[in-house]
């Protein structure tokens, strides 16, 4: 780990590493931005950016349908000032010849560029010379391209890519993963000492943690995945023996695998103040109880994401209207609440909802949802199969088909009726509640048909 001590004004010195891939001097950053990791003298880790103090208030960020723009302009209105991503694929050039970074920098948000790091249960072979140099040179030629850009904050080495997710497996992890990145790490030094490089993980174990120590010394910055466990995650990776600094790069909600099953095995999903309270909770409890070591955090997820359900992790609607917890992230981070806020979803009801039901009866369900500011309310209705496509770590699902012709009357309205499908399986009733304002609300309803 590098940092400077006290409160010295000098920031990475060049790590003297060089590799086979040949050395370039990293110039020093003209319009670029100069980030460096500062301990003071009462043992506390900070963020400098360009020479000023800076907090992480940042979310995971996912747009993929051109509407970068509006997310961004939404983020910063709501007090944050970092994004993180997982792949230098999501730098797409869009129309007007800008990619994200240029967006964010026009917008005031700072970018933890993300490398994806691949995954041996991918497929990687960390012994096939070939592959691995093939990764370092794409590596090499993300930060040639990038180090300048004035919205980067940090580099993003890797996510969960040390994860065995076969149910059973080990907290033990393969060595050969740390060794690689630190010797990727050692690139990034080379070619670019002005930002410093974080590593995100799954869980802290004591093992992980003694492997990455051993393993992995030029990491700088220690990020977290952590869900039902966020409020407790830096404490964890302490007491296992993490002495730098950290920030939580993943949290928010309880995952899929964390919450109560129907009695067919269907994860139920939280209601959208339940999300809300548990992001706010989350963020405020795990900053607060460790100030020594927290840089900030990168809440999950801006934009949407199909896992499990299309409404799960996601903060915004695939259409672009903010959901709770966006507003919930702006308290947090600001201390005050939009001035005009989200649809608060009261209750949902329907006589199927959590049942076995006989195939083709018809029934109803209603929701009852209510606008702060009295704007009129406009309801959608849809019934979805249960997914059949369920991955691991975050892997791409294929969406569920949708019975649109299910909603017999209503639609649009409060209370509907509908028809159960005929085919057996699993389903859900979603309803989103929009204020006409950019605000929406969004709640699924589980049943089977046996």
């Amino acid at each position: 780990m590098r940092f400077r001590a006290g409160y010295i004004s000098v920031f990475f010195a060049v790590s003297v590493f060089m590799f086979s891939e040949g050395a370039i001097a990293a110039p020093k950053p003209g319009s670029g931005s100069v980030v460096a990791l500062e301990k003071t003298v009462d043992g506390q880790f900070r963020l400098l950016r360009n020479g000023e103090p800076f907090e992480v208030r940042g979310v995971g960020y996912v747009i993929d349908d051109g509407t970068d723009a509006d997310a961004l302009a939404l983020l910063a209105a709501s007090g944050g000032n970092a994004i993180r991503t997982w792949g230098i694929d999501q730098l797409e050039i869009d129309a007007d010849g800008k990619n994200l970074l240029d967006l964010a920098h026009e917008h005031g948000i700072a970018v933890t560029l993300g490398f994806w790091v691949k995954h041996a249960r991918h497929g990687f072979d960390y012994d096939d010379v070939e592959s691995v140099n093939r990764q370092r040179e794409l590596l090499r030629e993300a930060v040639l391209t990038y180090r300048d850009h004035p919205a980067l904050l940090m580099w993003g080495l890797g996510n969960e890519m040390e994860k065995d997710f076969t149910p059973g497996a080990s907290e033990e992890t393969d060595p050969r993963v740390w060794k690689e990145l630190n010797h990727l790490a050692g690139i990034i030094n080379e070619l670019d000492p002005y930002h410093p490089v974080m590593t995100v993980v799954d869980g802290t174990p004591a093992s992980k943690i003694d492997s990455i120590r051993k393993l992995y010394p030029r990491l700088d910055i220690l990020g977290i995945n952590s869900y039902a466990g966020a409020t407790s995650a830096g404490e964890r990776a302490l007491q296992a023996g993490w002495d730098g600094p950290y920030m939580l790069t993943e949290f928010g909600v309880t995952g899929t695998w964390e919450v109560q099953l129907t009695t067919w095995g269907a994860p139920i999903e939280p209601d959208p103040s339940t999300k809300a309270a548990e992001s706010y909770t989350a963020y405020t409890v795990d900053r607060n109880r460790n100030p020594l070591r927290n840089l900030g955090s990168y809440v999950f997820l801006w934009g949407s994401k199909q896992e499990a359900t299309f409404s799960w992790f996601g903060m915004l609607l695939p259409s672009g209207e903010k959901l709770a917890r966006v507003d919930a992230m702006a308290y947090a981070w600001t201390g005050d609440w939009p001035t005009n806020r989200v649809p608060k979803l009261e209750s949902m009801t329907s006589p199927v909802a959590f049942k076995e039901v006989v195939a083709g009866t018809t029934t109803y369900a209603k929701v009852d949802c209510r606008d702060r500011e009295g704007d009129t309310l406009r309801y959608s209705w849809e019934v979805r199969a249960e997914s059949s496509d369920r991955r691991v770590g975050g892997d791409a699902e294929a969406a569920p088909p949708s019975f649109p012709d299910a909603i017999s009357k209503g639609q649009g309205t409060d209370r509907i009726e509908f028809k159960v499908p005929d085919t057996p399986g699993g389903y859900r009733l979603f309803v989103t509640a929009y204020d006409g304002k950019g605000g929406a609300a969004v709640h699924n309803l589980p049943f089977y048909v046996p």
